[in-house]
């Protein structure tokens, strides 16, 4: 008679539906290779930081790939302060937040957060992924309009999907679009305008005064994803609101990005709809809670943000030398001049695929991107700079990419 395992090796093996489903992903997959949009992953051996290592490889590699904009991922304090909270309050705290899983830890990165943006209150989730899936649904019902950039995360998409709301799908930054939208939904209880502050594939910024001079005209909401913007866009990292000197009603934003890069994010608001969102937001209810040591790295980033500007301002520096030289030497970059996502369009998946790997052995990290994470025929290398990059290391870069797009007849 056979063991239990040996039963599951001959179900596993003999089942005809799998070997149905077998051929279909396979057939698949061989079409995601022949397309040219196979994506590999590369491993890091190292912290993340502007110079890493890759297994593979035998010298150091300079990253110009990560979210990593303010370089506090591997920021010493930063992690001193997680070590601490392993040794204060554990690895993990095998709880939601409505049971055992809320901290002091917990409560002071909330207030912070609400301090840095100008909120009354702020709720954490595991991730902004999270944070998006759990708003639309607990704030919105079917009595409600929401309009959405076509570009929007897909965070941002499938949080909207979940709700029972009207929806509206704008043109990308189109105004005109979005009052058409507005003047249709205008039988609505309650409508919101949905953007993210800075788009993450072109790093191009929302058009946000004039998006919030039509919700003004038209009695509806604004509600930004400000991944790409906090902490490090606007003149002391207020974001998008900052870059424009307005306010919107709700900011969702990420932890895992500027802010330390471990996990983690959040919805920042007024006090009773962060209440609402405690009491029925699904993602929040049924997660667990931030480990100590993330929510306490977190929070020394705060600390460090609102202490001085001067990460930031070495950040622009930075921005600024790769913008001119790239532009300067014919390549053409997407996106706001101030902004650190500077993608090099260049249309073809395999020529950017061929591109990042010839970066690669110039000793730059790059990725080309491709359908589906970007349109078909908008293929780019979506570079992204850091103030952790000095200026010789962005020079280093700049020369990569001239010496190669001169190759294979880029420029």
């Amino acid at each position: 008679m056979l063991s239990l395992s040996g039963r599951i090796a001959k179900r596993l093996t003999s089942s005809t539906a799998y070997s149905s489903l077998k051929d279909i992903l396979t057939k698949e997959l061989d079409g995601i290779r022949e397309a040219g949009t196979w994506k590999t992953e590369r491993v890091i051996t190292t912290k993340q930081a502007s110079v890493i290592k890759v297994a593979g490889t035998e010298d150091k590699i300079l990253n110009f790939c990560a979210n990593n904009y303010l370089g506090l991922s591997s920021h010493p304090q930063v992690v001193e302060a997680g070590k601490k909270a392993l040794d204060s309050h554990g690895a993990g705290l095998s709880s939601v937040r409505f049971i055992c899983g809320t901290t002091d830890l917990h409560m002071e990165l909330e207030e912070k957060i609400s301090k840095f943006h100008n909120r009354e209150d702020t709720i954490l989730y595991a991730s902004c992924f999270d944070a998006n899936a759990g708003f639309f649904e607990t704030i919105l019902t079917k009595d409600d309009a929401v309009l959405s950039d076509a570009l929007n995360h897909a965070s941002i998409i499938d949080g909207i999907r979940l709700c029972k709301a009207r929806k509206y799908r704008y043109i990308h930054n189109d105004l005109e679009d979005l009052e058409e939208k507005l003047k249709e939904s205008q039988d609505c209880r309650v409508r919101l305008i949905v953007t993210d502050g800075v788009f993450s594939m072109d790093g191009d910024v929302a058009k946000l005064d004039k998006i919030v001079q039509l919700a003004d005209k038209y009695n509806s909401l604004v509600f930004i994803d400000e991944c790409h913007a906090t902490g490090f866009f606007g003149k002391t990292g207020r974001g998008t609101e900052e870059h424009f000197n307005i306010k919107v009603d709700v900011i969702n934003s990420t932890l895992g990005k500027a802010l330390g890069g471990a996990a983690g994010g959040y919805t920042t608001g007024k006090k009773e709809l962060i209440t609402l969102l405690r009491q029925r937001s699904r993602p929040y209810l049924f997660s667990n809670s931030l480990p100590p040591a993330v929510v306490a790295s977190a929070s020394k980033v705060f600390d460090l943000l609102m202490e001085s500007n001067e990460i930031a301002e070495r950040l622009s520096e930075n921005v600024e030398r790769f913008r001119s030289r790239m532009t300067e030497a014919g390549f053409t970059l997407s996106g706001d001049r101030c902004h650190p996502i500077a993608s090099v369009m260049l249309g073809d998946a395999r020529l950017s695929s061929a591109f990042a790997d010839e970066m690669l052995n110039r000793g730059i990290y790059v990725i080309g991107f491709s359908y589906p994470v970007v349109p078909k025929g908008a293929a780019r290398i979506r570079v992204q700079l850091s103030a952790a990059h000095s200026l010789a290391e962005v020079d280093r870069a700049i020369d990569a990419f001239i010496d190669i797009g001169k190759q294979l007849k880029v420029i």
